[in-house]
């Protein structure tokens, strides 16, 4: 192998099932010394997978990968040595401090003693967490956890460093300096791999592999996948009508493969080169990767919403049917949400936003009825939840931050017990789970435990039981927190097309592309809602072009940078 490289992978396959397809097949990559991979693809693509093999934790079905000269079955032995990796999920002990995590790692890595001391200063000063080194991990923040899990990845310092969706949960400006730590590892001349669902980080690597249903459709540079999209992205403005159904019927046009909201306006991707004949104001945008991605995989989907068809009609009013007053969680001393106050109207989407421990996921959860306030109101559908929530929960669909659905149950079994916490029997709440198993396509899955689920089929599952009893409000925490594109387009498509139907919903992400689909914005910082707009009105007062942007400029402004 040629000494540039650090890895070589090899016409690799992996088979868990034989009754099932590979989750790799015949994959052949190279990836060079000091440089960053990014590997992207849908759920099931085969990424997690494929990180797996590297780290020596699976062995392959055939192929062969060698990491600095060693292949992972034959010399599996001198793989850790040479890795750093950090799961998907947060694989730290919750129940053990920050410092006790990384004395058990450098323990479990068999780091000297004698270097322990400064090995951890150099971690704690890299990653700011100092100050929490005494806090339980399961205490902290989710970018602070990704620190954490960064830090004891880093304990030996490795040739290669393995991140499986490192950001996935964590607020714009946390994955920013995430980034920013990593970006710094390579001038050391260590080598990442960094898988993730957010394709504008794909966009910034050096190399990209993108892989499709176990297979590698494209292994270069992002810019080559984006060049080839010239003059097939726009944005349409000025157009009649409202945006949701318009985008609805952009998106039936045969030439148009994908399409989104910004704001007020749409966003396409054509099939061909070239203007489309299309009503409204149509400029050309620069293509992004995430195009790229869509065009790779053939579009997003383009068919109306099922569960919108089969929702009924709420009829439409001017009415507030979602008002916090006042707002306020404290704990001890400590002030969770502090005078949150915010009104949604009827058939409107809000989005709350925020970094990670800002307070959103509190506030959500007091308008839930989860978190009995400390002061102030909150009301759905003119029901005060203190004083009345039963009938308030009636009117309310939840979607949970984390998979909240019970692990141990089958999709089946979860679809049953919550119709029937929604008060569905008999024939009704059989025609419920029916109904539900045919728009999310879950046949194939209904004897399947819950945990087993892959992560877009969690959160079919997940969103199908939020609106089991046709809900006139819907609360989405984090709803599609490290799904694809593509899986991310399935579920703004229901909630698109339920909004049309009279449906209020009131979303929380970290995602800024899909808080682009809200009508109006509040953003929570330090347990305050700073500020209240849409999203063309954040970004004309931060004078920025992106809501991500917008975003961060707002948290320093707060910050008084």
């Amino acid at each position: 192998m040629d000494e540039t490289y650090l890895v070589s992978i090899d016409q690799l396959s992996k088979q868990f099932d034989p009754k099932l397809p590979p989750a790799l097949e015949k994959v052949s990559a190279l990836i060079p010394k000091g440089k960053m991979i990014g590997i992207a693809g849908p759920d099931g693509a085969g990424k997690t997978t494929l990180i797996r093999l590297m780290a020596a934790l699976l062995n392959p079905t055939s192929g062969t990968i060698s990491i600095a000269g060693c292949d992972t079955v034959k010399e599996k032995d001198k793989i850790p040595s040479l890795i750093g990796y950090m799961p998907q999920r947060f694989g730290l002990y919750e129940d053990l401090t920050v410092l006790q995590n990384l004395s058990l790692y450098a323990d479990l890595r068999g780091l000297d003693p004698s270097k322990k001391d400064a090995t951890f200063k150099q971690l704690f000063s890299f990653t700011g967490l100092e100050r929490f080194q005494d806090r339980l991990a399961g205490a902290l923040s989710g970018g602070m956890k990704q620190k954490l899990g960064l830090a004891c990845a880093l304990i030996q310092k490795p040739s290669l460093l393995l991140l499986d969706e490192p950001s996935v949960g964590v607020d714009p400006l946390s994955r920013r300096e995430l980034w920013k730590m990593v970006q710094n590892l390579l001038s050391e001349g260590i080598s990442v791999i960094w898988s993730t669902a957010y394709l504008d980080e794909a966009e910034k690597c050096d190399t990209v592999l993108l892989l499709n249903e176990g297979k590698l459709l494209y292994q270069g540079i992002p810019k080559k996948l984006t060049d080839d999209l010239h003059d097939r992205t726009f944005l349409i403005q000025n157009f009649a009508g409202r945006k949701r159904a318009f985008l609805a019927q952009v998106l039936k046009n045969p030439d148009i493969l994908d399409g989104s909201i910004i704001g007020n306006d749409i966003r396409i991707l054509t099939k061909e080169a070239g203007k489309p004949d299309i009503q409204g104001t149509i400029e050309p945008v620069p293509a992004k990767f995430e195009d790229a991605f869509m065009d790779k995989l053939g579009g997003g989907p383009k068919d109306e919403s099922l569960l919108a068809q089969k929702s009924p009609f709420i009829t439409t009013t001017n009415d507030f049917v979602v008002i916090a007053d006042g707002l306020t969680k404290k704990y001890g001393s400590f002030t969770a949400a502090d005078n949150i106050s915010f009104n949604i109207k009827q058939g409107e989407i809000f989005g709350l936003l925020g970094p990670n421990g800002a307070g959103k996921s509190t506030t959500f959860k007091m308008m839930c009825g989860l978190v009995k306030p400390t002061s102030g109101t909150g009301i759905v559908n003119g029901y005060d939840l203190q004083k009345a929530p039963g009938k308030a929960r009636s009117e309310i669909g939840y979607m949970a931050q984390k998979f909240s659905l019970y692990g141990d149950l089958s999709v089946h079994q979860n679809l049953t017990f919550f119709s029937g916490i929604y008060n569905l029997i008999g024939r009704r709440q059989q025609e419920a789970v029916d109904e539900m198993v045919e728009i999310f396509d879950l046949k194939s899955f209904l004897n399947t435990n819950a945990a087993l689920l892959p992560l877009g089929y969690k959160q079919r599952l997940a969103l199908a039981c939020a609106n089991m009893h046709h809900p006139k409000i819907l609360f989405l925490d984090e709803p599609t927190s490290g799904v694809d594109p593509i899986t991310r387009r399935e579920f703004w498509n229901h909630i698109n097309g339920l909004v049309e139907k009279g449906v209020t919903v009131m979303v929380t992400t970290h995602f800024m592309d899909e808080a682009e689909y809200c009508d109006r914005i509040g953003l929570v910082y330090q347990s305050k809602l700073i500020t209240l707009g849409t999203p063309d009105q954040l970004k004309q007062e931060t004078n920025t072009s992106t809501l991500e942007e917008a975003f961060i400029h707002l948290i320093e402004r707060q910050n008084g940078r």
